[in-house]
């Protein structure tokens, strides 16, 4: 039975009409949202314009069928219901709060909603097939990586760091048009602008974020200052130049949001002739999480086309969950790998099929943000390798380096994310501002990095989060505050052991608290409620800082 605005539901009616719209979503949007998958997938997997056409024709679709103004008007009105409690099954009155955040985004003109389709998709193809040049020869992401990783060549280091930069100025006028059209969406919505329609829409408020990153601020500047200080001085011991001339590439990746090598021991060395998979396999299966069968479905390493980055997606909410990914044997992979498939346990894997479809998926990004890093974190343990069955050769040297760059590894996260949130943010609030000059006020405020003399770029397009994943990057924030929270419950109750000493492996209690605790609510509880349904405490700094601290 539809409804409209002019005419609402009445109490009796309300749950019948509730499920009757959730029964006519999911008959429409399901082979939708599965056909969108498929050529995302394969769009990335391959690089090809005919897959980037089908990827964003499938995307138009959905858009299409979320935009349909009678069935959000059905949405709205039992929105409405569910607000004065007229829906009794609160399965069913979350069902539809998620779908009016849903079909509410897509209720702008069509043609809006294809040119923003079309832009984004430009810009996503630009960084899957962009490769850095350096002297005219272009080199994989993974070259960028080891080069700002292993080599003492100043000089080359400025060349790589910067042509792996060049993807910034290829996207910036493209960009600029999808930063100015989601701004417009926003708008036509009623919102002041992209970023904050999209908080909205994840069920975040935009003061509380501020003030959570604030403080995180506050707890975390005068340890980082000090951990970087630290590590400034052995790397330019190791590069080789004076502490007041290191620049942004003599940090170890294009952003310094890991910690560089710079301690005795190489944690790389472990991986060298380790079998990834089959450490990540064995490991999940003996936590009674198994991923055999997302590896088997993955596309795993580099070739010439597809996304360099990595991704897990859940294609069906039946199962059908892939990883994309570009290994090559060492920690940063280790941990990547890691951080992957536990997005991929949490997932329709684990959630129970008796969940709804609407339902059948994870909480929220930083909730699964915050599962991948809670695995992602045993790449630097020794005793979880040598456990593994992964020889080290000086463990107490390992163990050393290893507890700094986990330590440091957090702050500098920390600090990192900062940027990424307030950059964002003031971007959709002025995009007309001096985006170049802004990144790197950020940058030296926060990551305390020099801009380089004279340089005018844009170094923020450069990262692909702030095109294809817009408003997303404080989630991961969020999730390693939620990773250290969950871990340190699990730890407890598991256990009843330091957290610092809980390494799961061959612990089928663990996928067991997992399960229970994280994966099998879906979305059935917010993001809040599930934080403190899964660690009896709300999202709270306090077993981040633990970490960091040592």
């Amino acid at each position: 039975m539809a409804t409209s605005l002019t005419n609402p539901l009445s109490a009796a009616d309300a749950n019948d009409e509730a499920a009757a719209i959730i029964k006519d979503h999911v008959s429409k949007m399901r082979p939708l949202e599965i056909q969108g998958g498929i050529a995302w997938w394969n769009a990335n997997t391959t690089g090809n314009d005919d897959d980037f056409k089908k990827k964003e024709e499938a995307q138009n679709k959905i858009d299409e069928a979320l935009a349909d103004a009678k069935m959000f008007a059905r949405v709205k009105a039992a929105k409405a219901a569910a607000d004065k409690g007229e829906i009794k099954d609160a399965l069913v009155a979350r069902q539809i709060q998620l779908l009016h955040l849903q079909y509410l985004e897509k209720q702008v003109a069509p043609e809006l909603l294809k040119k923003i389709t079309a832009k984004a998709n430009a810009v996503e193809k630009t960084f899957n097939v962009f490769r850095a040049k350096v002297d005219g020869k272009e080199i994989a992401d993974s070259k960028v990586r080891s080069t700002l990783k292993e080599s003492a060549d100043s000089e080359l280091r400025q060349k790589v760091w910067e042509a792996s930069k060049g993807v910034g100025a290829a996207v910036e006028a493209d960009l600029a048009e999808l930063v100015k059209l989601r701004n417009e969406a926003a708008t036509q919505l009623g919102f002041k602008n992209f970023h904050a329609m999209t908080l909205n829409l994840n069920e975040q408020d935009g003061a509380e974020l501020i003030k959570l990153f604030d403080d995180l601020d506050a707890l975390t500047r005068e340890p980082f200052t000090k951990a970087k200080a630290d590590i400034d001085e052995r790397l330019a011991k190791k590069l080789n130049v004076k502490v007041g001339g290191l620049q942004a590439w003599h940090y170890h990746d294009p952003f310094f949001q890991e910690s560089p090598a710079v301690f005795d021991a190489n944690l790389d060395a472990p991986y060298t002739k380790a079998d990834i998979l089959k450490l990540c396999s064995a490991f999940y299966k003996g936590i009674d999480l198994p991923i055999d069968d997302v590896i088997a479905r993955s596309d795993l390493y580099e070739k010439k086309g597809k996304s360099p980055h990595a991704f897990c997606t859940d294609i069906d909410r039946e199962g059908d969950v892939r990883v994309l990914a570009n290994i090559v044997p060492n920690e940063y992979w280790m941990g990547t790998m890691l951080h992957e498939l536990g997005h991929a346990v949490y997932s329709s894997k684990n959630i129970p099929q008796a969940v709804p479809y609407v339902l059948r998926g994870e909480a929220h990004i930083l909730t699964t943000e915050g599962v991948a890093m809670q695995f992602e974190r045993f790449s630097k343990s020794r005793p979880w390798l040598e456990k593994m069955g992964v020889k080290v050769a000086d463990a107490a040297k390992f163990d050393e380096a290893a507890k700094k760059v986990q330590q440091n590894q957090l702050l500098i996260f920390s600090r990192w994310c900062q940027v990424m949130l307030r950059f964002e943010k003031a971007m959709y609030e002025n995009p007309k501002q001096d985006l170049n000059a802004l990144w790197w006020e950020l940058v030296e405020k926060y990551q305390q990095v020099k801009k380089p003399k004279g340089r005018n770029a844009p170094d923020y397009g450069s990262k692909i989060h702030i095109c294809s994943a817009p408003v997303y990057y404080h989630n991961y924030m969020m999730g390693q505050l939620f990773a250290s929270q969950v871990h340190h419950a699990l730890s407890k109750d598991v256990f009843d052991a330091d957290p610092k000493t809980t390494l799961y492996i061959g612990e089928k209690k663990v996928g067991a608290f997992m399960r229970k605790k994280v994966f099998e609510p879906g979305r059935s509880k917010t993001w809040k409620e599930l934080t403190k349904f899964a660690t009896g405490a709300e999202l709270n700094p306090k077993a981040f800082a633990k970490d960091f601290e040592g």
